[in-house]
């Protein structure tokens, strides 16, 4: 694509030499002849000091926020070298959001990625191919690519938006988280429908977020950037996310007045799973029955309804897509050869497992049995309030490994029992993960609800900088057959 093209989404019209682009850029050791190089920065790194090396890669055009040396190549000065990124994203790929997909932002602290999954499953049963970026990766048909971000770089948004519209995707339901929003990897581009879900306390300190203030207003930016968004007015920073906002406004609750609200929630007991059904009223009238246990999941149900009807999907599509929604690693039961409960899911903070165990309680299950960890490299107070979170509310807590990174595990136990020890919630320690597991299944009793926390849909463990292969399904699976158990397939 000509350098001409590029630059005219940046408003940019002369003072540079035309060439041809091949590629686009934002690591140097991606870099290669006939590209654009972009130099970002960022907590760590300054990609201002590998223009040079972009260039010597072959690079002919190098995009900086101040001069650089890049011998060979033609530096281009812009304000911003994340928006021009962004920006230029989206005409390399030709544009994909504004005319051949449909893309769907969905916000919020908690239950993104389950209300993402909701909406694809609602527009799916409607006829119309969808596809997902989000925690779990990026899905388009049944193909699931891994990806390192939420929401991924603004060239790897585009790239995959290009990919689901040429694989006949009408749809693109993205999570579009605080960082995401921040690092303008969604801007350039308009959102059909924005959606937010709910705000609590997270991602502060660190490379992540100052303070609460600059968290709400990052999530805020995304009501500029859609043309109907569709908010939680139950959540008490929803005059907060909305501030500045340029879009259309409508509104879904369970306890105040809103365009769609929600009642009756209640549960729904069926074998092979735990779910909720709920009365739907205003914009929309009918009862959702949902194959995901909670109350909070009542809340993402009628965001998605709410995001679906703007979009004009049949009410039919609506309570089919609801009744069948599965998502890996949120709530996910895997069967048993007993008569107990197993769930995976990502419940990795005092507000995720107080917000699950409590809803599993409510199915009032014979023991409530919770094993889960702590990353390693991450706030300590994590730590210490997801510890009291489980002894609280859980019957046992099986304290072991999760992502312990360059931390020793021990020491990750050890801060976990700070908060378990302020309750009088029962636990053991177990610091293998597999030999954990082997142990809730070898003690796991008739009625009980056993909940593998905190890996959901990860599928490895990252220990010293390495990720090892670790796909909780398959070491159930293997941990069942060494005991010379075969699961029960409902």
């Amino acid at each position: 694509m000509k350098l001409s093209i590029l630059l005219e989404s940046l408003g940019i019209r002369e003072g540079f030499a035309e060439t041809e682009i091949a590629d686009l850029a934002y690591d140097s050791r991606k870099a290669g002849p006939g590209c654009a190089f972009f130099c970002l920065r960022g907590s760590a790194v300054d990609g201002h000091k590998f223009a040079g090396k972009a260039a010597e890669a072959g690079a002919s055009v190098i995009v900086a926020e101040e001069p650089v040396q890049a011998p060979g190549a033609q530096v281009i000065l812009v304000e911003d070298t994340r928006k021009a990124l962004a920006l230029m994203s989206a005409a390399f790929f030709g544009k994909p959001a504004e005319g051949d997909i449909q893309v769907i932002g969905v916000t919020g602290t908690k239950g993104k990625t389950t209300t993402a999954y909701m909406i694809r499953a609602i527009l799916e049963a409607a006829g119309h191919k969808t596809g997902v970026i989000g925690t779990i990766g990026v899905l388009m048909g049944e193909k699931l690519i891994q990806t390192d971000n939420t929401t991924p770089m603004s060239y790897d948004v585009q790239k995959y938006l290009r990919q689901m519209a040429d694989e006949g995707c009408r749809y693109c339901v993205m999570e579009a988280s605080s960082i995401g929003l921040r690092d303008m990897r969604v801007y350039g581009f308009p959102f059909q429908v924005g959606v937010f879900t709910n705000f609590s306390e997270d991602h502060i300190g660190g490379v992540e977020h100052k303070d609460m203030e600059e968290y709400l207003s990052c999530k805020a930016k995304l009501f500029s950037l859609c043309k109907v968004g569709v908010v939680n007015a139950d959540d008490p920073s929803v005059e907060g996310v909305l501030r500045g906002h340029t879009c259309q406004v409508k509104t879904y609750a369970m306890d105040r007045p809103a365009d769609l609200t929600g009642s009756g929630c209640r549960h729904l007991t069926k074998p092979g799973f735990l779910g909720l059904a709920v009365d739907v009223a205003g914009e929309e009238n009918f009862t959702a029955e949902v194959g995901i246990p909670g109350r909070f999941n009542a809340y993402n149900a009628l965001a998605a309804i709410g995001a679906c009807h703007q979009l004009g999907i049949p009410q039919e599509a609506m309570k089919r897509g609801l009744s069948q929604v599965k998502v890996k690693g949120r709530v996910e039961p895997v069967p048993v050869p007993g008569d107990y409960t197993l769930l995976l899911d990502y419940a990795h903070n005092a507000v995720s497992m107080e917000n699950l165990l409590t809803t599993l309680r409510e199915y009032e299950p014979r023991r409530l049995i919770v094993l889960f960890g702590a990353g390693g490299n991450r706030p300590k107070v994590r730590r210490y309030e997801m510890g009291e979170a489980c002894g609280k509310l859980a019957d046992l807590s099986v304290i072991t490994a999760d992502n312990s990174r360059f931390e020793d595990v021990n020491d990750i136990i050890a801060d976990i029992l700070v908060g378990m020890k302020k309750t009088q919630g029962q636990y053991v320690t177990i610091p293998d993960r597999r030999e954990a597991m082997g142990w809730c299944l070898d003690h796991a009793q008739p009625g009980d609800i056993v909940v593998f926390a905190g890996k959901g849909h990860e599928d490895y463990q990252e220990i010293n900088g390495v990720k090892h292969p670790f796909d909780e399904r398959v070491v159930i699976r293997e941990l069942l057959e060494e005991r010379g158990k075969t699961p029960q397939i409902v």
